[in-house]
């Protein structure tokens, strides 16, 4: 048997090796540190005196507002680089985020359902 009978060559469309996703090793360090600082804003800012400035539910849709956008901020940011969805294509993309939004709206109307927002809690 000769030693040509058993290399293998690789497949034609095989060209995964050479394929790069743009994503570097820089990439992943400026956003664990943006992660990392908005991480440091979120909780401070869950430490602030809410409760001492003023109206008790204003200033409590500002700091559950406040935190909810910048754990949004955080999920894009994840989403788009450490699932590379920033390299996929856009098609995909757009579908992830379809159905983030779809299941969110299945959430707030579950939510609406049981009477959530209205107060018409049955512990109360």
């Amino acid at each position: 048997m000769s030693a040509d009978a058993t290399t293998v060559p690789a497949p034609a469309g095989d060209t995964h090796a050479d394929e790069h996703h743009g994503a570097t090793d820089g990439l992943f360090v400026k956003t664990a540190i943006i992660l990392a600082i908005i991480t440091a804003i979120e909780v401070a800012w869950s430490y602030l005196p809410w409760s001492d400035w003023g109206d008790g539910t204003a200033m409590v849709l500002i700091e559950v507002g406040g935190l909810i956008i910048m754990m949004g901020v955080k999920f894009v940011i994840v989403a788009s680089v450490f699932m590379h969805l920033r390299f996929d294509s856009k098609v995909l993309t757009r579908v992830f985020y379809a159905g983030l939004a779809l299941a969110i709206a299945v959430y707030v109307g579950t939510l609406a359902t049981f009477e959530f927002f209205t107060g018409g809690h049955s512990w109360n």
